[in-house]
């Protein structure tokens, strides 16, 4: 999935606190942006969904966050918390994306994302085909609803950002290849 798609998905996961906490909902929703946009960075860094993407690794942070923030409740705890839930989420998301590749949609690759302690890739699920498909784009678009129509304000206008972001790259997805032949290096 594109990054879009994790960052929306990370406006999902704090949608609830426009109701149950509402003075904490921007800052629990822009902590999950930044999650779910995290293990992205690896594209620039070490190798794509293996060095930022931890599908195991991710909960065992997320459990003791959890109760640090239930015991220890501050704006740092929750936030912390809240990051690192969307970066886990983000990756086991990928896993149903196509595979780790430049032209997924060639689904040359069966790997979808890497798995530390087993030491080995998952298989794509391919129910997104690849990042930036029309599926992946309409997936994006509906993920924003709550940002767009829940939130003020960053999270608001981040989400806007997003969605300009998300269109962008659907439309020009398949040139990326060729406009970016670094990317393949």
């Amino acid at each position: 999935m594109m990054s879009p798609t994790h960052v929306a998905t990370g406006v999902v996961i704090a949608a609830p606190f426009t109701v149950l906490a509402p003075e904490l909902a921007a800052l629990v929703a822009l902590a999950a942006m930044a999650g779910g946009v995290f293990p992205d960075l690896d594209l620039f860094v070490g190798v794509h969904r293996k060095t930022l993407h931890f599908p195991v690794y991710y909960w065992a942070v997320v459990i003791p966050a959890a109760a640090l923030a239930a015991v220890v409740p501050s704006s740092a705890t929750i936030a912390a918390f809240f990051f690192f839930l969307s970066a886990a989420v983000h990756s086991v998301a990928d896993w149903f994306c196509g595979g780790n590749e430049l032209r997924p949609w060639e689904m040359t690759s069966e790997h979808a994302v890497f798995v530390h302690p087993l030491g080995r890739w998952l298989p794509p699920k391919r129910l997104v085909r690849w990042d930036g498909s029309p599926e992946d784009l309409l997936l994006t678009v509906l993920l924003s609803l709550p940002g767009l129509f829940l939130f003020e304000g960053p999270v608001r206008l981040l989400t806007v950002a997003v969605l300009v972001v998300a269109v962008v790259y659907a439309a020009v997805r398949k040139r990326v290849p060729d406009l970016a032949p670094w990317l393949a290096e």
